[in-house]
């Protein structure tokens, strides 16, 4: 083969390798918004664009479109979205990031979900309702720990148990469901597995 034959042979290949690595990295993009471009909302963005660039969250990723805004209250329905509360706070900005992806993951799971609510009812007949201790509603309370239990997961693969153990600790709301998973992590990772919402 000639030198400008072999040329023309490696630049094929090479054009080949981006054509179809161009649609894999678009198709893994998030989306990161903010709602009224003030500095701390950008700043949060840029934040947790290096965290993603720094995690391998593929596993953990089910919605591409997120809006950061800071006066929300973090929610993933309809469109996920944090507030700046962690700005500054690497560990604990990606931890929220994570709890508001796997409330989709569990959305695809809704039966499995209704289950495990209705035997968390069981375990546990007081569960507190409203923040600082819950979340919002009864169900939303039971459902968060699952949601909680899982990001406790997601986060000690990522970041290490230690430095989870620090983010959960300093958690300012959900405190009842964090203590409680804590407490009785085998028994929660049980129903979790017998639901099969685990992560695989």
């Amino acid at each position: 083969m000639s030198s400008r034959a072999a040329a023309i042979s490696i630049i094929s290949m090479l054009a080949a390798l981006l054509l179809f690595s161009v649609p894999t990295i678009a198709a893994d993009a998030i989306d990161i918004q903010t709602s009224h471009h003030s500095a701390r909302e950008l700043q949060e963005k840029l934040e947790l664009e290096q965290l993603l660039k720094k995690y391998d969250i593929s596993k953990y990723t089910f919605t591409r479109t997120v809006v950061i805004e800071e006066r929300a209250m973090n929610h993933a329905f309809p469109v996920l979205t944090l507030n700046v509360h962690f700005l500054g706070s690497a560990d604990e900005l990606l931890s929220s990031f994570l709890h508001e992806q796997l409330h989709w993951y569990l959305a695809q799971h809704r039966f499995a979900m209704k289950d495990a609510v209705r035997q968390l009812k069981a375990m546990y007949p007081r569960a507190p309702v409203g923040l600082p201790e819950g979340a919002d509603t009864e169900y939303s309370t039971y459902g968060h720990l699952i949601d909680c239990y899982l990001e406790i997961q997601a986060d000690r693969e990522l970041i290490g148990r230690e430095r989870t153990d620090r983010v959960i600790k300093n958690k300012p709301w959900y405190t009842w469901i964090y203590r409680t998973i804590l407490q009785d992590e085998d028994r929660i990772a049980a129903l979790v597995k017998a639901e099969r919402l685990e992560m695989n």
